[in-house]
């Protein structure tokens, strides 16, 4: 029982209490690449794309990291270690290197363009001191004065990395960051920001040794997963977009993640749970340079997953079989309405399982009771409409008017539900396109459309705001 009680506890030590970490150097024993994120990564890709907590910010803020960029990312990707990378745009302010949200809307205000604004980062990064520096205006106002002399200057910049046998890549995060603070911010500025962003990375192409790589929410690039026209409308749009490249999470990653995690708990909880570890798998972790890994065995073959969570979860979800097995029944009850599931929201329920169980059920002998399991999703639904919340301000008053009541939804009604609030919802900052929170709500997973013309929201989103469904997990009350 003992035992028990301390696998419960190094979990909860071992994972995250907080699920992001603002402008923070990303932590190397944190760190886990899933195999769909190598073609993203590569310098060849320039657009990569990811809903909220998928892990964008964390891969920019590893490829502007010397060190761990090589460590993380060396042996994948070696052409990386022949790179020198440089930040364009991120959630951290470096307002020598980019403009911040106020500088920019000036900039804008004052009838420059976001392409100009764009290629004067780069030219930032790449000229130095040929380039004015004493303020953003006026490096742009060079820039715009000066084409000549700017396409001779990247050509040589470029040159230099041949005879050096290296390549310069630039990167841009967090434009989102971007409508912080600037008041009247809407669609068509983002938009332009963006359109403008994409021909600069375009143009940048034109440099062979130069390249740029752009991490975007798919609502800034997609529409119903239809590219948007007024965003990719521009001569030659099709050579970035055939480079086009989606960060996505397997189930398979998402426990490779987690024993990333437990792996490198400290002290005497990671003792423990590599012991458990080595139970499961009748194999030892990797340790280099003082980070354990889980293996890619491991990383790959789920039934070597399965043997190993079946020790703390046990491999039912109730007193016989027809409940589920915790293995499957967690990643599917943490995807939203297209199947996709965050590592963040992952983890913040295995940890409140842990914590829950610890409380509710001690005497349990497994580490992770499953009624414990079916009350995670409450607070993993919680962060999770938190951090959409972020991107989508409007979402709370739009929702309102659903709580207490019981879902699937006929079409009609849920029409006239979400116009109760209309008024609020388009008032907010960066409110649903065309005024349509339910295209926009179903486009970024909150909502399903289903065969009969219902509408049917995932446990992710629905647990938290309240709604109910006969026979799901139960909403916090």
């Amino acid at each position: 029982m003992t035992d028990v009680k301390a696998l419960r506890r190094a979990i909860v030590e071992a994972l995250p209490g907080q699920t992001s970490n603002f402008g923070e150097t990303p932590d190397l024993k944190h760190l886990y690449v899933p195999q769909a994120h190598i073609k993203a990564l590569r310098p060849e890709c320039h657009l990569v794309i990811g809903m909220r907590g998928v892990g964008k910010s964390v891969w920019a803020a590893v490829l502007g990291n010397t060190e761990l960029r090589k460590k993380i990312l060396g042996s994948s990707i070696p052409e990386l270690d022949h790179a020198e990378v440089g930040i364009g745009f991120a959630e951290t302010p470096c307002i020598d290197s980019y403009p911040d949200s106020a500088t920019f809307k000036k900039l804008l205000d004052s009838g420059h363009s976001a392409y100009s604004v764009w290629q004067s980062v780069v030219a930032r990064w790449q000229l130095g001191d040929q380039v004015p520096r004493s303020g953003w205006p006026e490096t742009v106002d060079w820039i715009e004065a000066n084409p000549e002399t700017l396409a001779r200057s990247m050509q040589n910049a470029s040159e230099r990395f041949g005879i050096r046998k290296l390549t310069g890549l630039i990167v841009f995060d967090a434009l989102d960051h971007l409508s912080q603070d600037w008041q009247g911010f809407n669609w068509t500025i983002m938009d332009k920001i963006v359109r403008d962003l994409l021909k600069a990375a375009l143009w940048l192409r034109a440099y062979p040794r130069l390249s740029a790589k752009v991490f975007l929410r798919e609502d800034q690039l997609k529409y119903e997963d239809i590219l948007r026209k007024d965003v990719t409308t521009f001569p030659d749009a099709s050579k970035l977009l055939a480079t086009y490249s989606a960060l996505t999470w397997a189930p398979n990653d998402l426990h490779g993640f987690l024993w990333q995690y437990l792996l490198n708990a400290q002290g005497i909880h990671g003792e423990c749970l590599r012991e458990i570890f080595l139970r499961g798998t009748e194999s030892n972790p990797i340790e280099s340079d003082g980070v354990w890994h889980p293996g890619k065995g491991f990383m790959r073959e789920t039934w070597i997953q399965r043997d190993v969570f079946k020790l703390i979860a046990g491999d039912r979800m109730g007193k016989d079989q027809r409940r589920g097995v915790p293995y499957e029944w967690l990643k599917g009850h943490l995807a939203d309405s297209k199947g996709r599931t965050t590592p963040r929201s992952f983890l913040a329920a295995i940890r409140q399982a842990a914590e829950d169980s610890n409380e509710r059920y001690p005497d349990h002998p497994l580490a992770l009771h499953y009624e414990s399991i079916k009350r995670s999703i409450q607070k993993a639904s919680e962060i999770r409409i938190s951090e959409i919340a972020e991107d989508y301000p409007w979402i709370y008053n739009c929702m309102e008017p659903l709580a207490g009541l019981n879902l699937p939804f006929d079409f009609k009604e849920i029409c006239d539900l979400l116009k109760k609030n209309h008024d609020s919802v388009v008032a907010s900052r960066l409110p649903p396109r065309d005024h349509h929170p339910l295209l926009e709500l179903t486009m970024i997973g909150i909502f399903e459309a289903k065969k009969d013309d219902r509408y049917d929201m995932p446990d992710l989103y629905r647990v938290g705001f309240g709604l109910g469904r006969k026979g799901g997990v139960k909403p916090k009350s």
